[in-house]
C-alpha cells in the first residue's frame, strides 16, 4: 500500500511497504553559479563575470553580465556592479572559488554578511552602511598605497643600472694556466 502526502512543495512524505521516505526537491541547491567568462586572445586572458547556468559551458550562455576582471593588469583591474551581484547571492546563486574571493576583494560578500546582521535584528541600516562605508575607505587607501609602491618600484627597476661584481681571482688563474700553453 503506498500513500503519498504533499505538505509543501519542497518535501515529499511517503510511505510504501510500512517504511517511512522523505524525498526532497533539492531546490535548495541553486543550479545557477557566478562565474567566469574567458575572453581575450591566447596568453592575454580577459574575464567577464557572469551569472549562468552550472550546466552551460564555459563560455557559453549566460544569464546576466555582473561585471569584468582583467589580471594582466598590476594590480588586476576588477569592475563589478554591487548591486547585482548582492542580488543574485540573496537568490542564492553560487559564486566558484575565484569570483568567492573576487567577491570578497570588491566588498560584496561583507555587505550580504551586514545586511544579514539587519535581517536579524542585531543593528540598523543605517549602522551597516556606515560600517561598510568605512571599510571600503580603508580597503580603497590600501589600494592606492599597493599601487604607488608598485609604480615607485618599477621606476627604481627601470633608473637604477644593472652593475655586476666581477670576480678577479678566478680572471687571473684563467690568465696564469693560459700563458703556459700559449708558449708551448
Amino acid at each position: 500500500m503506498q500513500k503519498i502526502w504533499r505538505f509543501d512543495s519542497t518535501v515529499y512524505f511517503c510511505f510504501l511497504n510500512n517504511y517511512f521516505f522523505t524525498a526532497f526537491k533539492f531546490l535548495f541547491i541553486m543550479p545557477v553559479k557566478i562565474r567566469l567568462q574567458r575572453h581575450g586572445s591566447k596568453k592575454r586572458p580577459f574575464y567577464f563575470i557572469v551569472v549562468a547556468d552550472a550546466r552551460s559551458p564555459r563560455d557559453g550562455k549566460f544569464i546576466q553580465k555582473l561585471g569584468t576582471y582583467n589580471p594582466l593588469t598590476v594590480p588586476a583591474t576588477i569592475q563589478i556592479d554591487r548591486q547585482k551581484a548582492l542580488d543574485w547571492l540573496h537568490k542564492g546563486a553560487q559564486p566558484t572559488d575565484t569570483v568567492r574571493r573576487i567577491l570578497s576583494f570588491k566588498g560584496v560578500l561583507y555587505l550580504k554578511h551586514l545586511l544579514r546582521g539587519v535581517k536579524l535584528g542585531l543593528f540598523d541600516e543605517a549602522t551597516a552602511m556606515v560600517k561598510f562605508q568605512k571599510w571600503h575607505e580603508e580597503h580603497e587607501s590600501a589600494l592606492v598605497r599597493r599601487a604607488d609602491e608598485n609604480k615607485k618600484n618599477l621606476r627604481a627597476r627601470k633608473t637604477s643600472p644593472m652593475i655586476r661584481k666581477v670576480d678577479t681571482s678566478n680572471v687571473a688563474t684563467n690568465t696564469s694556466r693560459e700563458a703556459p700553453a700559449g708558449e708551448a
